[in-house]
């Protein structure tokens, strides 16, 4: 089985997050981990060094190997903001279309500046990711 990186750990989120060079950004994802506390029901917990996770699921790999991952989570990241929408973004057009200025790729959307997006948007994006999530995956925790 092949190791994962990113994996949940005993880290200090707020001491992680104290740490983050800039200010707007580290408040930036002080205000989305409220968010995703308050929506998944679950505490905030460390993935790897630099990443902030709610909640596990487990998946097999192509090759076999099972591992666990976040169901959702964030990264105060240096070119911006990364929340982690882990089923991806296909079934969430109508809200990337009302959220403002982001990018996004398969699974990761990158917000610069927090006060520029629709909170309430974004808010209905997570609440809906992870709803899938716990769909797709019933034995997720949180």
């Amino acid at each position: 089985m092949s190791d994962m990186k990113t994996t949940e750990n005993d880290g200090d989120v707020i001491g992680f997050l104290n740490c983050v060079e800039n200010k707007r950004r580290a408040e930036d994802a002080r205000l989305v981990m409220e968010i995703m506390e308050r929506l998944s029901g679950l505490p905030p917990r460390m993935w790897g060094d630099s990443i902030i996770g709610f909640g596990s699921y487990r998946y097999k790999r192509k090759d076999g190997s099972a591992h666990s991952f976040m169901l959702t989570g964030l990264s105060p990241r240096k070119a911006a903001l990364t929340i982690y929408i882990m089923p991806g973004f296909s079934a969430y057009g109508d809200l990337l279309a009302q959220l403002g200025p982001h990018r996004h790729s398969s699974s990761c959307l990158y917000i610069t500046r927090l006060d520029k997006v629709n909170i309430d948007i974004l808010e209905d994006l997570i609440r809906r990711s992870l709803d899938e999530m716990r769909q797709r995956y019933p034995d997720a925790q949180g």
